[in-house]
């Protein structure tokens, strides 16, 4: 969207509270907020070696999200949508901690399926309470909870039912999955706790439950008030306070949202339930906040499948898991981020196997991408030193050309879709049409007719040039380098850099992810090449792989 011409807002942030940190906080022997500082390091680190161009990441353990999510909270509350009721909570027998509903599992009681949390079912999408698990037990250690009666706010839900599903069946463009799974959830609302017995999360902004030591808001409240506040604190880290209003209060400005499936009806549903009651906008009116104003609802829900590891038969050992540092430390970023857009969960559920990966790593980067680049330029350093000039073209020349430049038009539609998979499938079929020229067209073999071989590779390396471009938002740093070795200075797809910042006096300072991205050269068109550039001997850009890998996979996450 930058390289359209785009004004581009990107931000995120480590949610850090509810009963996950304080349960690794146990496991560690550290504080809950020792354990978020200790992970929101490694996220932090993580997503800077990912390359994603955050215009702000930063973490829900900020005074500034505080304060964002009190007035939300009091606003919702002055609007008669957050309401005050007794119910049935899950406790650790163990511990005596309030256990989240995400920690107690169970047999659903309307499917019948014996996985559901208690907050949901992922079968049948039902919203449920830990109360209602059939055989319910503890995540954690497999006890089997106590419930207790206890008083908690409520998000009112079902008063937003007619707005959510008038506004869901105007979403004419997300993806399927995402409008069945939501109009399912508002078809059965109730009333959502958005408190629990904690002392790890935000103060309840009201007299006799501030000072509660035992009463916070719940995670999943206050962690999707981290876009707005995040929003908030980046427009006050560049000194315009006001400038989130451009995202959020003004209808033209459009909001995508990517997230997993697991978290869609928390996004579709119970977000802009919260957007509703703090604009007024429910069944039972209100007024807006006045820090806030009108706040606009999502434009899209960007939800896709889980990516399982079944396959990979990763070692128990390591907790069945593939961590990215380790992943960064071996392959890089852009294998990584090739593999999730070409062969992700974008639709479907998918599995992540160290087979397929050697396999498109090593035939589609290396032997399609990077075979292409290097060929290209080898030639034409070899032969000319330089970029050559071009000659008249041939009807070959012309339809490669023509294939190449009408690309931009057809990924980039694809991408506004957030279509990915198919985006960059078209990049590699043109890729795959440049390396059909260069094998039928064989500069290699026109000794005699250096004009001729001139317009060949020249031809070819304006088609590595529009490639290298449209490849740019998927492999950002092989872009780099790409450019690099056609003869481009300077910046063309900037970096994420990571910041540390503070809140002023009597707060400590945190990591954050910033960037410069309007510096950079790359803009989603053809731009010509330049005849008399000078040209080195390039180096390849993607490395082939160790065909045991596949069978092996890496000492830190061995096939077993």
């Amino acid at each position: 969207m930058r390289m359209r011409g785009h004004d581009v807002l990107f931000v995120s942030g480590t949610d850090e509270h509810g009963t996950a940190i304080q349960v690794k906080a146990d496991e560690e022997g550290l504080t809950a907020q020792q354990t978020a500082d200790k992970y929101h390091g490694v996220i932090v680190e993580d997503l800077a070696g990912l390359g994603l161009s955050y215009d702000l990441y930063t973490r829900t353990t900020t005074r500034n999200h505080e304060q964002v999510v009190q007035e939300m909270f009091s606003t919702l509350h002055r609007n008669g949508y957050i309401i005050e009721k007794t119910e049935l909570g899950a406790i650790s027998p163990s511990t005596g901690r309030t256990l989240a509903d995400r920690y107690v599992e169970g047999t659903c009681p309307v499917c019948g399926f014996d996985g559901a949390r208690g907050d949901q079912c992922d079968n049948c999408g039902r919203q449920l309470d830990p109360a209602d698990l059939i055989n319910p037990h503890s995540r954690i250690n497999g006890e089997v909870p106590q419930f207790v009666e206890t008083t908690h706010f409520f998000l009112d839900l079902p008063a937003f039912a007619d707005e959510l599903t008038a506004w869901l069946n105007s979403r004419q463009d997300w993806r399927p999955n995402v409008v069945v799974f939501s109009t399912n959830f508002v078809k059965e609302l109730k009333p959502r706790a958005i408190t629990r017995d904690l002392d790890w999360g935000v103060p309840i902004p009201l007299d006799g439950w501030r000072d509660a030591p035992m009463k916070r808001i719940y995670v999943w409240f206050d962690a999707v008030i981290g876009y707005l506040s995040a929003s908030i604190e980046w427009a006050n880290r560049i000194g315009r306070p006001d400038a989130w209003r451009e995202w959020w209060n003004d209808e033209a400005a459009r909001n995508y949202m990517f997230m997993g499936k697991d978290n869609i009806v928390f996004h579709t549903v119970i977000w802009p339930a919260m957007l509703l009651g703090t604009n007024g906008q429910g069944s039972k009116g209100g007024t807006p906040s006045q820090q806030f104003g009108i706040l606009d609802l999502p434009t899209e829900i960007v939800s896709s499948e889980f990516l399982t590891m079944k396959g990979s038969k990763v070692a128990s050992s390591r907790g069945a898991s593939i961590f990215v540092g380790d992943f960064l430390r071996e392959f890089g970023p852009d294998a990584l981020r090739y593999y999730i857009a070409v062969a992700g969960p974008e639709n479907q559920d998918t599995d992540f196997t160290w087979d397929e990966f050697v396999r498109r790593t090593n035939f589609e980067l290396a032997n399609e991408w990077g075979n292409l680049v290097n060929r290209s330029v080898s030639m034409a350093n070899r032969y000319n030193g330089e970029i050559p000039q071009d000659g008249p073209l041939t009807d070959d020349d012309e339809a490669l050309l023509s294939a190449s430049r009408d690309a931009f038009e057809t990924v980039g539609g694809l991408l506004e879709q957030c279509k990915f998979k198919n985006a960059i499938t078209e990049i590699m079929r043109v890729v795959g049409l440049a390396n059909q020229y260069l094998s039928a067209q064989e500069p290699w073999k026109l000794k005699d007719d250096v004009a001729r071989r001139d317009t060949v590779l020249h031809v070819a390396l304006q088609v590595v040039a529009d490639c290298n471009t449209m490849l740019t938002p998927f492999m950002p740093h092989a872009a780099q380098k790409t450019f690099e070795q056609m003869g481009g200075e300077g910046v063309w797809a900037a970096q994420p850099q990571i910041s540390t910042v503070d809140e002023g006096e009597g707060t400590q300072p945190y990591l954050v992810l910033t960037g410069d991205y309007a510096s950079e050269q790359a803009k989603w068109a053809r731009q010509f090449i330049k005849p008399g550039v000078k040209l080195e001997k390039p180096t390849p850009l993607f490395a082939k792989l160790d065909e045991k890998l596949a069978e092996e996979g890496p000492v830190w996450a061995p096939i077993s």
